[in-house]
């Protein structure tokens, strides 16, 4: 019913950056919010940051400062600029999405991207 596609992901120094997008694509009337979750090998899945349709955004605290969240609302695509990278931040990262798939009432549904993977190494 809806799908969401993410790209950007790959290998990048430590201190590099890279720009994640996710598009949504299906059976969309509006989207409520988007936003980024990341799980490392060994560790517990992780909530990066999350965007609204109104533009509030929220951070995780490790990643304050130097992620930025965006929307496109246009194109139901979701960005998520990572500056200063550290090897910390190498993790699968998956967006999703909360759509509303029906034209009756505003609640929506929660979908998941397929995950990209990032890697900060040296």
């Amino acid at each position: 019913q809806v799908q969401l596609v993410e790209s950007g992901g790959g290998l990048v120094q430590p201190g590099g950056s890279l720009r994640l997008s996710c598009v949504a694509s299906g059976s969309i009337v509006s989207i409520n919010g988007m936003g980024w979750y990341r799980q490392a090998p060994g560790k517990q899945r992780e909530s990066v940051a999350f965007i609204i349709s109104d533009g509030y955004t929220n951070y995780a605290d490790s990643v304050k400062g130097r992620f930025t969240i965006s929307r496109d609302n246009a194109k139901n695509t979701v960005y998520l600029q990572m500056n200063s990278l550290k090897p910390e931040d190498t993790a699968v990262y998956d967006c999703y999405a909360n759509v509303r798939v029906s034209p009756f009432g505003s609640r929506g549904n929660d979908y998941w991207g397929q995950g990209t993977q990032v890697t900060v190494s040296s």
